[in-house]
């Protein structure tokens, strides 16, 4: 007696019929599989117009430098007066930019970052306007720097009683400066086309009135004497320019060096100021807290926003600081994103921060004023936002 197999439609054995019905499934996972590791892959290496802006470290002024071929020196160093350590903290905080018109992030880093949340993603015109080069965005950031450092300096000082003079001065020169060999470092306008000039404002705005690519002539002091130069113009970001950088110059009673590398932009203004004020005169400021902060210091002692509070809350935070000085007009980035463990108050001049330094290191510290809703309302309906 012989058995038979079951049979399906035209004849075939009825198991081969199902396995010949089954949808194929395992394909299509793998197929979906496939085109993730090509997205991944094809994300990892496409450039996007964007920068990244990430949490930095935080440098305490009243310290020693940490690293370079300036490590262990003081970071603040009185060449004419004595210096009173501190065992406190000020720190200033700084922002990593990742990106640059010649180095843009991936589309895959972009992305990490973004769902990371403690990066900010800027477009990259931000930080390089239309016709700027990275040259010379850097080159500017770092004359910003420099004239930051001065201008704490002064502010520092007058507020110790001393005397500080000052002048507006060319301090450096962008890449490609018509004008280089023509104008020296240090050389302060007297005139520009006839017209008399004294302040930045003046100076900018008669430089604005000539037309690019003309010559114009000008009349500079140069080591005591007035020297007559015929200047080159050109068009720059829309306006005319020498193809200088102008900051203030001052006449200081007491030289303080700052040993800062590596560092650019003008917001550690304010930290410097602090940390010079608290280093020429006996005692500390302090009192042993590490306090954080940030904001550009105006030479009337005024303290401005900056950009990325964000990020620099959180630095704060990871450096160890406890409290955070924020400049009252960057409200409407710091109410609701202040870290855990830090507590911010805000300040609006230079004399403002040191009071609410000394009452910190001396634990008076209720009715130091910080961020509310009817600040970042304030800051939205001015004529500025």
């Amino acid at each position: 007696m012989s058995l038979s197999a079951p049979t399906g439609e035209g004849g075939l054995p009825a198991v081969e019929a199902r396995v010949r019905h089954r949808r194929p499934w395992p394909a299509i996972l793998f197929g979906l599989l496939l085109l993730g590791v090509v997205v991944l892959l094809v994300a990892a290496v496409v450039p996007v117009p964007y920068a990244i802006l990430t949490p930095g470290p935080v440098t305490n002024v009243l310290g020693p430098v940490a690293e370079g071929p300036q490590k262990g020196k003081p970071l603040l160093e009185p060449t004419n007066a004595a210096a009173y350590p501190d065992t406190g903290a000020l720190y200033f905080t700084t922002v990593l930019e990742i990106g640059s018109p010649s180095d843009k992030p991936s589309a895959l880093e972009t992305f990490f970052a973004w769902v990371g949340g403690s990066d900010e993603i800027i477009p990259l015109e931000t930080l390089y306007p239309e016709g700027s080069s990275e040259k010379s965005v850097a080159s500017e950031n770092v004359a910003l720097m420099d004239d930051s450092q001065r201008v704490a300096t002064a502010v520092a000082l007058r507020k110790l009683g001393m005397t500080v003079t000052e002048h507006i001065a060319i301090v450096d020169f962008p890449p490609g400066s018509p004008n280089k060999g023509l104008l020296r470092v240090g050389d302060r306008f007297v005139s520009i086309g006839g017209t008399a000039v004294t302040t930045a404002d003046e100076i900018t705005a008669a430089i604005a009135r000539q037309t690019a690519g003309t010559e114009v002539p000008v009349v500079v002091l140069r080591g005591g004497a007035q020297v007559h130069l015929s200047l080159h113009t050109q068009a720059h970001g829309g306006r005319t320019t020498f193809g200088i950088y102008l900051g203030r110059t001052f006449a200081f009673p007491v030289d303080v060096k700052v040993n800062i590398e590596n560092v650019s932009g003008p917001s550690a203004g304010l930290m410097l100021g602090l940390g010079i004020y608290d280093i020429l005169q006996p005692g500390s400021l302090t009192n042993g807290r590490r306090i954080a902060g940030t904001g550009e210091i105006g030479d009337d002692g005024t303290v401005g926003p900056i950009g990325g509070i964000d990020q620099k809350m959180i630095g704060a935070v990871q450096g160890g600081a406890q409290w955070f000085l924020a400049p009252k007009d960057n409200c409407d980035e710091v109410f609701g994103h202040v870290p855990s463990g830090l507590t911010v108050t805000t300040v609006t001049t230079f004399d403002e921060a040191l009071k609410a330094v000394e009452a910190i290191a001396a634990g008076r510290t209720s009715g130091l004023p910080t961020c509310t809703a009817a600040d970042v309302t304030r800051i939205e309906t001015s004529p500025a936002g």
